[in-house]
């Protein structure tokens, strides 16, 4: 499947993306045919807009959002399952960066089910010689060169995504997404405060979870070594989906309950 591309009217070449990487990333879903958390992945734009300190038009309303989405990717496009992978960035054109004005670009990767566990098992490892932050901005999807490096690190040593950790040495995120661990009746997920990303789709998951009795989940600050002890972990990325780790160095994990979990909470956006 080809991803699909799209812009705003006003997009110029000399604008602080592509010069300092001066923009925010949030994730869009679709499924069956229509915007799911589309409420809470707007709010969750808006509040990036505002860390950054962008100025946010009169326009950008949750009505204007999924106008577009509908008539340029649904119905334009006929895409029925996906994720929209949208990014807003500044322009250079105000003597005060707070006023300048801002465009969008957003990717379209369409999938079977955005809500399914993707079939295969990522190989993960930790990387060591670079961390994240755990600040105001690391919670948000903004410019990352540790992600770029992570990347690289990856490919290099034949693995799918690595653990990164934060100034602490204790677990943060993966370079794409957040990390669940799953150990007896107990989810544990790493605090935003330790660098962890703000994702609308895992916070709907674990509030499922919560609603439902089905697991206690726990926000913990997690050591490395504690990523060996789970007996499943799950990777949650707003950007491309959701994914059970195989195998963590020679740690195997299963990946029968998470599987079981997510079907119970896709099911009850029928």
């Amino acid at each position: 499947m080809e991803n699909q591309y799209f812009t705003s009217d006003i997009v110029q070449v000399k604008n602080r993306a592509f010069l300092l990487g001066d923009t925010v990333k949030v994730s869009f879903f679709i499924k069956n045919a229509g915007l799911i958390m589309d409420e809470e992945c707007y709010f969750f734009l808006m509040a990036s807009m505002r860390k950054m300190r962008m100025n946010i038009p009169l326009t950008y309303t949750l009505e204007f959002f999924q106008n577009i989405f509908q008539q340029d990717i649904i119905e334009g496009k006929g895409i029925k399952n996906g994720i929209i992978n949208f990014q807003v960035f500044r322009n250079a054109d105000e003597v005060t960066l707070a006023k300048s004005s801002v465009s969008y670009f957003y990717e379209v990767v369409e999938m079977d089910d955005v809500l399914a566990v993707h079939g295969r098992s990522l190989d993960m490892d930790l990387i060591k010689e670079i961390n994240v932050n755990n600040n105001l901005l690391s919670n948000i999807r903004v410019h990352c060169p540790e992600n770029i490096y992570a990347g690289i690190y990856a490919q290099e040593n034949d693995l799918d995504e690595v653990i990164l950790l934060n100034p602490n040495k204790r677990i943060a995120r993966s370079t794409s997404g957040n990390l669940l661990f799953l150990a007896g009746d107990v989810i544990k997920v790493p605090k935003q405060s330790e660098g962890a990303y703000i994702s609308p789709l895992m916070e709907n998951f674990v509030t499922y979870l919560h609603k439902n009795n089905l697991m206690d989940v726990q926000e913990h600050e997690i050591i490395a070594f504690e990523s060996q002890k789970a007996e499943e972990i799950l990777m949650i990325s707003d950007e491309k989906g959701i994914f059970s780790v195989g195998k963590i160095r020679n740690k195997a994990f299963e990946n029968s309950r998470f599987t079981e979990l997510v079907e119970s909470w896709k099911k009850s956006f029928q």
